[in-house]
């Protein structure tokens, strides 16, 4: 995801955004904590996108 296609975004869409992805975060590590995640670089992806959300986030409401 690119920081321009958030900034796009409203802040409802980013507080929707953001809830998707600390979903998808949580299923990642449990599918990593059995050992049935392909990717463990996907884990590094989502936490990167998570922390774009927070930030602009926090831009809008500043």
């Amino acid at each position: 995801m690119k920081a321009n296609e958030i900034r796009e975004m409203t802040p409802d869409e980013l507080n929707a955004k953001l809830k998707e992805l600390k979903t998808e975060l949580f299923n990642l590590r449990f599918q990593h904590a059995i050992n049935q995640l392909d990717n463990p670089h996907k884990i590094v992806d989502v936490k990167r996108d998570i922390a774009r959300v927070m930030t602009i986030l926090r831009e809008k409401n500043a």
